[in-house]
């Protein structure tokens, strides 16, 4: 008998409609993406997720029984669990990235006194997967875990700067640019104009373009193929980032993030080297 060769995924892969889905399971992740941004009561949990507070406790008490949640005694109030943070963890551990840039997000935290971040590209949106926060009252916070779109971030423009023009053209073409503040480029033409002033500098500027009161500077991570894996990033209040500071502190980003490629195995990186870089 011939011995069946194991596959990695079925041929429905691809095949997101509702017979290839799972609906329990669905909804049990729609209960922990919703816990992970608050605790909530069974109450407000059933509000905001206009479900049966029947089927969402059997599905918290089963998520509670695997501690992907808990509840505590005295409010009623579920959150997020432990084993969620250790799966969660096993995403980190896919790659060297983190440990390797830990070291540099503290020195830039203290060479600059502002929060210090690492972010990788997931789809369209910036994942923040470290931080090193700054010890000043007023500070930027995006924790490991927050998501941010690729033309609103300083690490998600700085990477899609790196990006050759078919790539860039198919991320544009795929939705329009949702602005969030006055400052934010909605506009292709304005944001292609940006993306060339990063190449040209070698670091991004988020200039209050996802949070007003706040700015970021952000140089995009390189492998060992030379494609942008990630990037690092400095951010805090626009009162203390002015020109200034953000010049300084784009020197300090630039320097660690190729320091940080380096380590990864990649050679010839930065502003010159940009065009024509991975379709």
């Amino acid at each position: 008998m011939t011995e069946r060769r194991p596959r990695g995924r079925p041929r429905a892969f691809n095949d997101t409609t509702e017979q290839n889905t799972v609906q329990s399971l669905d909804r049990a992740i729609t209960v922990l993406e919703t816990l992970a941004v608050k605790g909530r009561t069974l109450t407000e949990l059933a509000s905001a997720l206009d479900g049966s507070p029947a089927t969402l406790y059997r599905i918290l008490v089963t998520l509670s029984a695997r501690q992907m949640v808990e509840a505590e005694a005295d409010t009623q109030t579920w959150h997020i669990g432990p084993r969620c943070f250790q799966i969660g963890s096993s995403f980190l551990r896919r790659t060297s990235l983190v440990e390797r840039a830990r070291p540099y997000l503290r020195h830039l935290m203290e060479a600059t006194g502002e929060t210090a971040n690492l972010g990788i590209a997931r789809a369209d949106q910036v994942l923040f997967v470290a931080q090193v926060e700054t010890h000043a009252t007023i500070r930027a916070f995006f924790p490991p875990g927050t998501q941010s779109p690729l033309h609103a971030s300083g690490i998600g423009k700085a990477m899609i700067a790196e990006y050759a023009e078919a790539r860039l053209a198919r991320l544009l073409s795929r939705s329009p640019l949702t602005g969030y503040t006055a400052t934010t480029l909605t506009d292709p033409a304005r944001l292609r104009e940006d993306l060339q002033a990063t190449r040209i500098r070698g670091y991004a500027i988020d200039n209050e373009e996802r949070t007003e009161g706040m700015r970021c500077i952000a140089a995009a991570i390189f492998d060992a193929p030379g494609e942008p894996v990630g990037g690092i990033s400095v951010s805090g209040p626009s009162s203390r980032m002015n020109a200034t500071v953000m010049a300084e502190a784009g020197a300090l980003v630039r320097a660690a993030a190729a320091e940080i490629s380096q380590g990864m195995g990649a050679g010839g990186v930065g502003p010159a080297a940009a065009s024509g870089r991975h379709p």
